[in-house]
């Protein structure tokens, strides 16, 4: 075995190992990171949750999802309650697509689903941070017996 063997075994081995634990807290400092910013009002995203969810009593709905962001994020960061909090990031994942629902003329230039708007792009790749947690609840959630 080569000495370039060795070492991409070696390699392969250790990012196996810590791969979805660093998923884990980064994943978790992004979600921290967006519900404080929600929590102390200084969120730039705001004015498109306002928009969006016109529905709801704005300061007490920014409020809530800052609490829920940072609890996903504290959960992910320190591995506690890994399934209920992957469920509430899921959860909040499907409300932001949903967004595509509620105001379609928003994230798709002239209603094409193929042509998003700066907004649609900040939507939609939450698809990513939806698959991280797939990663994580697959690989890095013990199975009960």
């Amino acid at each position: 075995m080569t000495w370039l063997k060795v070492l991409d075994e070696v390699f392969i081995d250790r990012m196996h190992a810590w791969a979805v634990p660093i998923l884990r807290v980064c994943l978790g400092i992004v979600f921290l990171w967006f519900g404080l910013l929600k929590v102390f009002g200084v969120s730039p995203v705001v004015g498109l949750i306002q928009e969006t969810y016109y529905f709801f009593p704005t300061k007490e709905f920014i409020l809530i999802l800052g609490i829920w962001e940072a609890a996903v994020g504290l959960g992910l960061i320190f591995n506690i309650a890994l399934r209920a909090t992957l469920a509430l990031l899921w959860l909040q994942m499907a409300g932001t697509l949903f967004t595509f629902i509620l105001k379609p003329a928003m994230f798709f230039s002239g209603y094409n689903p193929l042509l998003l708007t700066v907004e649609g792009e900040f939507v939609i790749k939450n698809l990513v941070l939806i698959s991280a947690g797939l990663v994580i609840g697959g690989y890095g959630v013990k199975k009960l017996k």
